[in-house]
């Protein structure tokens, strides 16, 4: 048996005026109207809700029973189209993210996130493999790298740069690279993430040189790798936000300062930008600040005292 919410509606305010032509006012519809929703709910319910004489209209105990359950789902709907309102006014809610294992620092862009919109809180995934994100129910996902083709819609949140990097000891021992082809005879510390990750891509201007490293340390863990460089293992290949502070406290040094080594583009990715949620669009601008974080995209690289003159 099919609910006619209207004819609840209807019924509630009628109950509510004390009269049909009351309650045709307050619904703006004619009082004919008002009176045949009362008929066809009497008639499907099989049962007389209202005592109506040319003077007076009363409500039945069947009337006062169906009032009362009648009133509270109405006023439940009323609050659902409340709440469900208020969500997209201000962020609030649970909002499911995922992101790259690689990428611990993120922590403090979530927690700067938290800080700023209070009633919203976060489920992170830190993993390298694919998340679907409609299929496990996740709001964003940011992924390092070139795009796949999808129906995903995606926003720049900047690029991470890469720096090659290695500890002094290491470099008294095997001697400074002076271009990248001299990469070739080093020891190589190489984070197996990505379709290439052994080819080191580094560029001089309009001069681009790739060299085939075969590692003598491979893995997908940037702390195997950084703990490894300080050890004087060998020169790794890291994102420059990883190496930033040990590069300052002189652990680590840059290693062929006037090459720029790999650039990953970062983006956001997110199902669809009909009727988004202020929590996703929330926090879709607040990853689009990261772009000027200097503890983030730092811009730490050590100009050499002169150039570079061999790109062979």
């Amino acid at each position: 048996m099919s609910v006619d919410l209207n004819a609840l509606l209807v019924f509630v305010k009628v109950v509510q005026k004390g009269s049909f032509a009351e309650a045709a006012r307050a619904l703006v519809m004619p009082r004919s109207t008002v009176s045949q929703r009362i008929s066809e709910l009497e008639e499907r319910l099989g049962a007389r809700l209202l005592q109506r004489t040319t003077r007076t209209l009363s409500v039945t105990d069947e009337g006062r029973i169906y009032y009362d359950h009648c009133a509270r789902i109405l006023g439940e709907l009323d609050e659902a189209d409340r709440e469900v309102t208020s969500l997209q006014q201000e962020p609030r809610g649970l909002l499911r993210i995922t992101v790259p294992a690689c990428t611990p620092l993120l922590a403090r862009v979530f927690a700067d996130f938290l800080r700023r919109y209070r009633e919203v809180k976060l489920d992170v995934l830190y993993t390298d493999r694919f998340v679907d994100l409609v299929e496990e129910s996740y709001d964003i996902a940011l992924r390092a790298g070139r795009l796949p083709d999808s129906t995903l819609m995606a926003r720049s949140i900047g690029v991470l740069p890469y720096r090659l990097v290695a500890s002094p000891r290491y470099l008294a021992e095997r001697g400074r690279p002076r271009t990248p082809q001299d990469l070739a005879t080093h020891a190589a510390l190489v984070f197996e993430v990505g379709p290439s990750p052994r080819a080191w891509r580094l560029t001089q201007g309009k001069v681009t040189r790739e060299v085939t490293m075969s590692p003598v340390l491979s893995a997908n863990e940037l702390d195997v790798l950084i703990e490894a460089a300080l050890a004087g293992v060998g020169i790794a290949n890291v994102p420059a936000h990883r190496s930033t502070d040990h590069v300052r406290l002189k652990r680590l040094e840059h290693v062929l300062p006037g090459w720029e080594a790999l650039s990953v583009p970062m983006h956001a990715l997110y199902p669809s930008v009909r009727h988004l949620s202020p929590k996703v669009r929330a926090m879709l601008d607040h990853l689009q600040s990261i772009k000027k974080a200097p503890w983030f995209f730092p811009d730490d690289r050590v100009a050499p005292k002169r150039a570079v003159k061999s790109a062979k």
